[in-house]
Formats: structure tokens, C-alpha cells, sequence
């Protein structure tokens, strides 16, 4: 199959694998669609078993990557870093609202960027929750910034975001130049989040806490903060020395999952579990079918739209396109899209298309499956999500944040040098 059957057989198919990933009809795992999808486009020849097979050798390292940080987040969660995270909270808090805001902003940012924007929602915002309660204030915006920075404070590190990880590998940057220009950009649009959030959530914040005593604070975890802290250590290591950062994220992994294995603590069937094999699936059929898209018109189409050059109008159109593509198909699509049509024109493209793909799925709930994940947790905890809310405060966020980076990137490329 070639020509026009090709490009809407695959155009229909990834409406089919993303509505699906939205909706999980029964329950199903994203892949259950996504995977039976990739293997018609190859059946029917709409894409070839070459692309195909280039699509998988591309996507396999990062894949394996983020497998190892799900496995590293899920064992530091059972070794009560998270708990701990929670105790500090509302501790620092001493029952203001306002305060519990800047310390949910400081370990989100943290979170997302050393154990990937999943750890901030999967295992931070079931704390916060808790924490939030336990203070007797209003959950709302301590909530809502777990969302927002899962997605906005994914930018420092190669390892904060699967997209960081496909923008590396296009971009030809090292481990330790690409945190070095994304760390002003990151600054400057948290402080955007922080300052819009606070003043859009002003009444809840007002509202105070009801004035419950903290509990005592958890032990803190120093095994587990060790292992973090010599894996990050390591993905420097690596870099330096040309190794796949991979590795060293293999070896955190490993070093927590052999102890609580020793222990009794888990089992190797709920280490496999906490990979999110599905998931994982998912994200690589997901990749040959934007592929086979691409090949049949899609990358033709966009190129014509993409901006040339580095300078800061084009660096703003580059973001503002991501941004866009990221609501419009989910930002794993857009970033497999864009960074093909982008890479020639330099690491500095490259990293405006991540500023656009991480921030700007801040605006819509099918911008990113953090945020489609993310509401699912707050309905586990009865709390309900105002579609309305949520547009306005992304309408207000989104722009906001997006251009301050832009700008805080391009000077620092102007200092540092793409």
C-alpha cells in the first residue's frame, strides 16, 4: 500500500491509538490498540519492515532508559522517599497553605527532573493529596501544580522526560551541555508556573489550613537517596565517557532492587511490573505509527511550516509549533515529528521544539499521557477536574511560561553556545 490509502490508513490509525489512550475503553492498557495498529501499517506495507525496524533501533535505547527510571521511582517509593517527601512537606508548611504551595513547587521540580515527570505523578501527587489533608487545607492548587510541573519542570535533564531523551539523541548534545542550556529555561518558566498559579488559586489559598498539628516525620531513606544521587553521578559519568546513559540508570536500578529483593521487600514480578511493560509497548507501536505518517506526508507538510535559523523569532515559531502539534496529537507524536524537520538546523531548534512539547501539553488534557494519568488520580481520590478550569488556567500558563523559556534559551545559547 503507497500513495493517499497509505497516508489515511495511517492517519486514521493513530486518531484510533490516541483516542484510545484517552478514553481506555474497558480499561484497557494504551497498547492493546497502539500495537495491533502498528502491525496492520506493516501487513499492509503502508509502512516498510525497514522503517519499521529503523523506527524500533531508534526508539529501543530510550525505551530501556525509561523502563530502568520507572523500576528506580517505584523501589525509592518503597523505601519511603516519598513518604518522607510528604512529612517535610507539612512540616515546612507549619500550616500555611501558601508555604505547602512553594514546597510542593520545589520537590515536584525536583522530582520530575532527577526520577521523570512519572514519579511526580504516579508517586508525588497521592502525597501531596495526603498532606494536603493532613493540613486541612484546600488540595486544589498544591494538586494542580503536580500536573503542571510533570510537564514543566521536565526540562532540565535528559532523564526527566521521554522526550528529553529523543531530543538527545537527535540533538548530538552531551548529558551535562544539554542541562547546562535547558537550566535557565527550566528556572524561568517554574517561576512563571509558581506566580500564575499562585495568583490564579488565590482564593483556595486564602482559605488557610485548619490548623491540625503535623505528624511526626517518616526517617528519611538514605540508602535510597544514595543510590539517586551516585545514578545521577553516573548519567555524567557516562556522558563524559561516551557510555549510553542507560547503563548507569540500569545500575541505580539494580543496586535497590537487589537489596529489596535480599530483604523479601518485592518480587521479580512486581519489579516487571513497576517497568510498565504496556507502556513500554505502547510508546515503540505509537512510534511506528507516526512513522508511517510521516513517510506518507505529514513531515512534507510540516516542513514547510517550520521556522529556519536560531535567532528568537524562529526559536518562539519552533516552540509555538511544538506546542500546538503537542495538543492537537500528544507531545510523543509532535517530538517524533518535529525532530527529524529540526535537527539540521542545529541543537538550538532542537531545544525549542522541547520547549514547546514539554510546556504546552499544559493546556489541554490530551497534551501529554502525564496529564491523562494525572486526572485519573484525582478521581481515584474523589476529587473531580473542571475541564473548564483547566483551560483557563493552562490559557493563562501555557503562553506565559513558553515564551520565558524560549527567551531564557536563546540567551542561554547566545552565552553558552549551542
Amino acid at each position: 500500500m503507497s500513495g493517499p490509502a497509505a497516508e489515511a490508513l495511517s492517519a486514521v490509525l493513530l486518531v484510533l491509538v490516541l483516542g484510545c489512550a484517552v478514553v481506555r475503553p474497558w480499561g484497557l492498557p494504551e497498547a492493546a490498540v497502539a500495537v495491533p495498529a502498528a502491525a496492520v501499517l506493516i501487513a499492509t506495507g503502508a509502512i516498510s519492515l525497514n522503517h519499521a525496524r529503523e523506527e524500533a533501533q531508534q526508539l529501543g535505547p530510550v525505551i530501556g532508559f525509561l523502563a530502568a527510571v520507572l523500576v528506580l521511582a517505584q523501589l525509592c517509593d518503597e523505601e519511603g522517599l516519598f513518604a518522607a517527601c510528604g512529612g517535610w512537606m507539612a512540616s515546612a508548611a507549619g500550616g500555611s497553605p501558601y508555604r505547602l504551595l512553594g514546597q510542593v513547587f520545589v520537590l515536584a521540580s525536583v522530582i520530575t527532573a532527577v526520577l521523570s515527570l512519572d514519579a511526580t505523578i504516579v508517586l508525588l501527587t497521592p502525597v501531596v493529596f495526603a498532606t494536603a489533608a493532613r493540613l486541612g487545607a484546600r488540595p486544589k492548587p498544591h494538586v494542580y501544580a503536580c500536573t503542571h510541573l510533570s510537564n514543566t519542570a521536565s526540562l532540565l535533564l535528559p532523564v526527566s522526560n521521554l522526550t528529553n531523551l529523543l531530543a538527545l539523541a537527535a540533538s548530538g548534545l552531551s548529558f551535562t551541555r544539554f542541562a547546562a542550556l535547558m537550566a535557565l529555561p527550566w528556572l524561568a518558566a517554574i517561576g512563571v508556573e509558581y506566580l500564575v498559579l499562585r495568583r490564579f488559586f488565590a482564593t483556595d489559598l486564602a482559605a488557610g489550613a485548619g490548623g491540625r498539628a503535623a505528624a511526626e516525620r517518616p526517617p528519611l531513606p538514605r540508602f535510597a537517596l544514595v543510590t539517586v544521587g551516585c545514578t545521577l553521578v553516573g548519567f555524567v559519568a557516562a556522558s563524559l565517557l561516551g557510555v549510553n546513559a542507560a547503563w548507569a540508570a540500569f545500575a541505580g536500578a539494580a543496586v535497590l532492587a537487589v537489596r529489596a529483593l535480599l530483604r523479601r521487600e518485592t518480587t521479580p514480578r512486581a519489579l516487571v511490573r513497576s517497568a510498565a511493560v504496556p507502556f513500554l509497548a505502547f510508546v515503540l507501536a505509537l512510534g511506528v505509527v507516526v512513522r508511517a505518517l510521516v513517510d506518507h506526508g505529514l513531515g512534507s507538510a510540516l516542513g514547510h511550516a517550520v521556522p529556519g535559523g536560531t535567532g528568537l523569532p524562529a526559536l518562539l515559531g519552533l516552540a509555538a509549533l511544538a506546542a500546538v502539534l503537542a495538543n492537537l496529537i500528544n507531545n510523543l507524536p509532535a517530538v517524533l515529528v518535529l525532530l527529524p524537520l529540526t535537527a539540521p538546523h542545529g541543537p538550538g531548534a532542537v531545544l525549542a521544539v522541547l520547549l514547546g512539547v514539554n510546556i504546552g501539553p499544559n493546556l489541554t488534557y490530551a497534551g501529554s499521557l502525564a496529564t491523562l494519568l494525572w486526572r485519573r488520580i484525582v478521581r481515584a481520590h474523589e476529587a473531580e477536574v473542571d475541564l473548564g478550569e483547566f483551560t483557563r488556567l493552562g490559557a493563562i500558563a501555557v503562553p506565559a511560561s513558553l515564551a520565558v523559556a524560549v527567551v531564557a534559551l536563546w540567551l542561554s545559547l547566545t552565552v553558552i553556545g549551542g
